[in-house]
């Protein structure tokens, strides 16, 4: 049986003349945690976007469940089942907490109570201040917020884009907790993050990327195990 949920062939992104992602191409599988690693500018963050519709690929193929989506609009990728929690958080400052959950399930008929009920069991931070500004919330709670948004459409693929960056450690620690609570419920996670132990630990499998080239993937095992991954990432010298 193929498990293979979704699936980037030879993918290319270029803003004007400059290339940002020179054919890549990655899987994943139904109910992993896959993470992309890389340093700034690596193009990370536009692979995201591209998968989520919000880049037009220069060329290459994007494939859901089978079905090509490479040239669908963006609402529709919601609508099919993947959410994208993006880098900067991009939460509603001006409305509260739930306005902006309810805002996350738009695709659906109306909110659904139950999904509501369980991200404020996953984030009950944000059940506590659920009537408060979005835009007076902490940094943290911003985070839990624009992650807790993307699963209100019940996403079957949830695509997060740095989800610690800017945090303390402690914070650090919860966010991964929680995002692998969101996995074990068999949610797809396709991740996004520049602190490459924390990702590795919590991810089955990783690709890393380098001024958009594909240069090594594997599982997280022998990517912590990787003398590469220890000098780049982990700050261990030879």
């Amino acid at each position: 049986m193929n498990d293979i949920m979704f699936e980037v062939k030879d993918l290319r992104v270029s803003y004007g003349s400059i290339a940002a992602i020179k054919g890549i191409s990655l899987k994943v599988r139904k109910g992993e945690i896959v993470t992309i690693l890389g340093a700034n500018g690596a193009g990370k963050t536009t692979t995201l976007r591209t998968i989520s519709r919000l880049h037009d690929p220069t060329s290459g193929s994007i494939l859901f469940k089978g079905g090509d989506i490479t040239r669908t609009p963006a609402h529709d990728i919601v609508s099919m089942g993947i959410s994208h929690s993006p880098e900067g958080r991009r939460i509603f400052g001006i409305l509260t907490v739930e306005e902006n959950l309810i805002l996350g399930s738009y695709t659906q008929k109306k909110t659904d109570k139950k999904i509501l009920a369980w991200v404020y069991d996953l984030f009950p931070r944000l059940a506590e201040r659920k009537r408060q500004l979005a835009g007076t919330l902490s940094g943290g709670e911003q985070q839990m917020l624009a992650i807790a948004r993307a699963l209100m459409s019940k996403p079957e693929m949830l695509l997060l884009d740095e989800p610690s960056l800017g945090l303390a450690p402690i914070l650090v620690k919860a966010i991964f907790k929680t995002i692998r609570e969101i996995s074990q419920t068999g949610v797809t996670v396709l991740l996004v993050e520049q602190n490459a132990k924390a990702a590795l630990k919590l991810a089955n499998r990783a690709y890393v990327l380098e001024v958009g080239n594909l240069v090594l993937s594997g599982t997280s095992e022998e990517l912590l195990a990787s003398e590469k991954i220890q000098e780049a990432y982990l700050g261990k010298k030879r």
